[in-house]
């Protein structure tokens, strides 16, 4: 092997490993980078430091819209996690009435984003979806009771095989002020697949059907597109 061999090789080894342990990033987060990082070239011009911490800045972008691979569980009958963060709240609620899905009260789980958490959502539950809404509102603290009712937020209306209605909401909260996603009705969707992401962190709420089992606690952290909210009825139940 020549000399020219080896360094390729090295090279591609190198390549290899960094993106084993570098997440990808999300096609949203591609401008931002682009511009912190042309910002941090003209200020190294100008001064070195400054051209550093630019540079440090296009860093922290980049993994802001980071979007790990994960590994989602494939048995049926379960809702995944839509996003990383910390269980916030586990009770019942009406589903967004922009989707009119009427008064019956649905389990619902919340999720918790912090500014430092993945801001990707993944699809809860393979399946197609019905019905997209968005819809204008406030910007309270997303760990505030009220936020899932007066924030701005977009929710999907998801059916699985099954034929089981999954209800997932992206919420925006006090920093987040973009609600991106990339679904709409008539797509199919495999659960864990990214579908959106919410600029800088926020609140994400999975309704599921009455009799579902939910098998996370208040407190807990999620993995997005890989914690089991879930299980829903199987169908003599449903």
């Amino acid at each position: 092997m020549t000399a020219a061999e080896k360094k390729s090789g090295t090279l591609a080894h190198f390549v290899h490993l960094a993106s084993q342990v570098v997440p990808p990033m999300h096609p949203a987060g591609r401008p931002f980078v682009a511009a912190a990082a042309g910002t941090a070239l003209l200020l190294r011009r100008i001064s070195r430091p400054l051209g550093l911490l630019a540079g440090l800045l296009a860093a922290l972008t980049a993994w802001f819209f980071r979007e790990p691979h994960r590994v989602t569980p494939r048995r049926p009958g379960i809702a995944v996690a839509a996003a990383d963060g910390t269980v916030a709240l586990i009770d019942t609620a009406v589903a967004p009435p922009e989707l009119g899905l009427g008064t019956a009260e649905q389990q619902r789980i919340s999720v918790f984003l912090s500014v430092f958490d993945v801001h990707v959502q993944r699809a809860p539950v393979s399946g197609e979806v019905l019905r997209t809404a968005y819809r204008p509102g406030k910007f309270l603290s997303a760990d505030l009771d009220k936020a899932s009712e007066d924030n701005e937020r977009n929710t999907v209306l998801l059916r699985t095989p099954e034929g089981h209605e999954v209800v997932v909401v992206q919420i925006a909260g006090l920093v987040a002020r973009r609600i991106v996603c990339d679904v709409q009705a008539g797509d199919k969707v495999a659960a864990g697949a990214t579908y959106g992401l919410i600029r800088f962190g926020s609140r994400v709420d999975l309704y599921v059907p009455p009799g579902s089992r939910i098998l996370v606690e208040p407190g807990q952290r999620t993995i997005g597109g890989e914690t089991v909210l879930a299980e829903l009825p199987s169908r003599t139940e449903g």
